[in-house]
This record gives C-alpha cells, sequence and structure tokens, in this order.
C-alpha cells in the first residue's frame, strides 16, 4: 500500500525557524554560507585523504566516510530549509515528509556508529601499537563500516514503516524546520505507543551502546597514557584523539541538551537550536577541527595547494 493511501494529509507546513520575516534575508545568507562549507570542507577531507598515500590508514578511511556522511546528513535537512526560507513556501508534500525523516535518521545514526568506530581505532592504535596493523587489517575496516550502514539502513526503515502506518488528520503543522520524526507522531490521530517503544529500544543500540563504547575506549586510552605518563605519550595521545573527541563532545553535547534536560515553556524552540547545532553547525566545524588539530591532514593540504601530490592510478 502506498504512503499517501494511510494518511488524509497531503502535505504538512514546516513553520522553519523562529525569525521575524525581516530576518529571514540574513539568516538565510547565513545558513547558506554554512551549508556551503561544509559540503566544501567535508569534500576537501575525502580529496586530500584519497590523494595523500600517507593518509591510506584506518584512522583516515573511517574519517573519509564520516566526511561523506556529514554532507549527506546535512543534505537532508537544509536545501529544504533554505528553499523555504527563500520561496516563503512552508509546504512539504507527505512522502517527501516521510522520505527526509527516514534519511535523516539514516545519516544521523551512521555518524554516531562511525564515531564508535573511530574510538575504537584509537584505543587500538594507543593501547596496542605494537598489534595495530594486524587488528585494523581492511577486511575489519570493511566489516565494521558495511556493519554500520546496515544498522542505520534497518534502524531508520523500522522507523520509517511504523511512521508509514499511521494517520494524520486536520493538523498538518509541524513548528520545527524538517520533518522529525517527534514532531510527526505529535501530529499523528492514531496510536503511537509501539512507535515510542521502538524509539526507546533502539535508542539504547545506536545511542547509548555507541556512546558507551566511545566511553570505554577513551577510559582506556587514558589509563595507559596514566601507566607511563611522560609528556611525549601525552602530545601523542592528544595528537591522535584531541579532534575526535572534539567532534564527539559536540555530537553528544547537542543529542544531551536536546533529549537529557528538562524542557521548558520554550521547548520548540530549544528543539530547533539544539536541532542546528546538530545538523549544522556540527558538520561545519567538523573539516576546521580535523584540519587545524592534525598534522598530517595539514601537510596534505598544503602540499595539495603546492600541487605535489596527485591521484594514484
Amino acid at each position: 500500500m502506498r504512503w499517501e493511501n494511510q494518511s488524509t494529509v497531503s502535505e504538512f507546513l514546516l513553520l522553519g525557524l523562529p525569525i521575524r520575516p525581516e530576518q529571514q534575508g540574513v539568516f538565510f545568507a547565513l545558513f547558506l554560507g554554512m551549508y556551503l562549507t561544509t559540503v566544501l570542507g567535508n569534500l576537501l577531507i575525502i580529496l586530500l585523504i584519497r590523494l595523500d598515500s600517507r593518509l591510506h590508514t584506518p584512522m583516515y578511511f573511517f574519517l573519509s566516510h564520516l566526511a561523506l556522511t556529514d554532507v549527506s546528513f546535512s543534505s537532508v535537512t537544509i536545501p529544504k530549509m533554505l528553499v523555504n526560507m527563500h520561496m516563503q513556501d512552508q509546504s512539504i508534500s507527505y512522502t517527501a515528509c516521510v522520505t527526509q525523516t527516514y534519511f535523516f535518521m539514516f545519516f544521523a545514526c551512521i555518524d554516531n556508529l562511525i564515531l564508535a568506530v573511530m574510538a575504537y581505532d584509537r584505543y587500538v592504535a594507543i593501547c596496542h601499537p605494537l598489534h595495530y596493523i594486524t587488528i585494523m587489517r581492511a577486511e575489519l575496516c570493511v566489516f565494521l563500516l558495511a556493519g554500520s550502514w546496515l544498522l542505520s539502513c534497518a534502524n531508520a526503515l523500522s522507523h520509517t514503516l511504523l511512521l508509514a502506518q499511521l494517520s494524520f488528520c486536520a493538523d498538518n503543522t509541524m513548528p520545527h524546520f524538517f520533518c522529525d520524526l517527534a514532531a510527526l507522531l505529535k501530529l499523528s490521530c492514531s496510536d503511537t505507543s509501539l512507535n515510542e517503544l521502538v524509539i526507546f529500544t533502539s535508542g539504547a543500540a545506536v545511542v547509548i551502546f555507541p556512546l558507551s563504547g566511545i566511553l570505554v575506549s577513551y577510559g582506556r586510552i587514558g589509563a595507559t597514557i596514566l601507566r607511563f605518563p611522560t609528556i611525549k605519550g601525552i602530545c601523542k595521545a592528544f595528537s591522535t584523539c584531541g579532534a575526535h573527541l572534539s567532534v564527539v563532545f559536540l555530537f553528544y553535547g547537542t543529542i544531551m541538551v536536546l533529549y537529557f534536560f528538562p524542557s521548558s515553556n520554550n521547548s520548540n524552540d530549544k528543539d530547533i537550536v539544539a536541532s542546528l547545532m546538530y545538523t549544522v553547525v556540527t558538520p561545519m566545524l567538523n573539516p576546521f577541527i580535523y584540519s587545524l588539530r592534525n598534522r598530517d591532514m595539514k601537510e596534505a593540504l598544503g602540499k595539495l595547494v603546492r600541487g605535489e601530490i596527485f591521484l594514484s592510478k
């Protein structure tokens, strides 16, 4: 059965950001610049990793896929938001809304799992440096990445299929700038208890477990550093883990603010600001974090500017 037949609503109205009409032009230019920075910055990371043979390691393999995921994640929501701001058209069709919800959850989950995989990679590199090559072999890297994609697909698909079974009646106005699953469930005139149960249970699989893995990995890294508290060891650990830790704090920090802090009367505005952080700001900052805190990336960028690296044959 087609999605359109499950609902009497043919489209939704996205109210967008809580800004005044006279400020639309300024914010449109701001978010357009941020989106272009996100796309160009992350594509530059992918290009540098592809061109420089010194970056053909597991850490940069995962980083290139994180950059690709960030581009895709931002592209799910920001272009539609910019079109709505520019055209003053708040509508989105039912099918497009459900599709946007699927891809938003899909890429958000991949982002989350890749961060966990990168934490494990850093744990092996620092705690088992002599066995790093044998442990983080190409087959394991591909397996971890493919598992992240498959788990993300299954997670997003389960939510989307349940969402497609719901009915939406008179109210089709959504106080958000994209089709957020929680906002859609509030609009439904069907029983959403099963949807909420799946959200709760899958949250443990795709958020709590990866975050626990990250914390355990860095806990063991910290314990290893404390056993040999030399300046050289500490500097090496910061150089290898600093950028990844910064991205983890940005990503999970906004999620915790959104889901674990008590809601106030301006909960909708709070949700929108938090959503902007992890859909717009965090993907844009990732290239700067990895470039400015990573010597290999800075050297690769310098070689690219000087024309010293070319696409390998």
